[in-house]
């Protein structure tokens, strides 16, 4: 999963078998233990986990690299369902696990992907200003405008600034 990414329509998928930890018996993995245990007290299970979920998480987040990007993540090992994992992976992935899809049958599986995927492919529609998503500069500046003629004193009766703004000629105007 190393530099790959998967967005958009090109990955809506991944799939990670087993709990990709390190292979423990290489010389410099037991140097770094060794100086881990040794220096900051750090047990060997806690960072061979640490790391392997580390992995898994850098593999999953491949298929989702936008707000508006989406995509199924399965964890084919019963070995995420135990507290001890699921805890390290990240929150924001963390938040959207439904309890009942934690341990699933293959079959309850593929069919809870095939509505998530039916649901999530239908059009939207983008909207813009406040509420949405992600703001442009111009909407931005509106809702700036806005805020201030809101706070601006009755005193002086002039018309407000957001509507100076719309009615005011944008670069590219004739």
């Amino acid at each position: 999963a190393e530099g790959i990414d998967f967005d958009r329509h090109y990955g809506r998928c991944v799939v990670l078998f087993g709990v990709p930890f390190q292979y423990t018996l290489s010389r410099e993995l037991r140097a770094r233990l060794e100086f881990l245990r040794e220096q900051y007290q750090i047990k060997e299970s806690e960072f061979l986990n640490f790391d392997a979920m580390r992995q898994a998480s850098q593999c999953i987040g491949r298929v989702i690299r936008s707000k508006r990007d989406y995509g199924i993540m399965i964890f084919a090992d019963q070995r995420y369902a135990r507290a001890d994992k699921r805890t390290k992976i990240p929150e924001w992935i963390q938040n959207f696990i439904e309890p009942g899809h934690v341990v699933m049958a293959t079959d309850i599986a593929v069919q809870a992907a095939r509505s998530f995927l039916l649901r999530m492919s239908q059009p939207y529609e983008i909207r813009s200003g406040p509420g949405a998503a992600v703001l442009t500069p111009a909407d931005l500046k509106l809702i700036a405008l806005e805020t201030a003629d809101r706070n601006e004193s009755k005193a002086e009766p002039q018309e407000p600034a957001a509507k100076r703004l719309r009615q005011e000629p944008q670069e590219g105007d004739p």
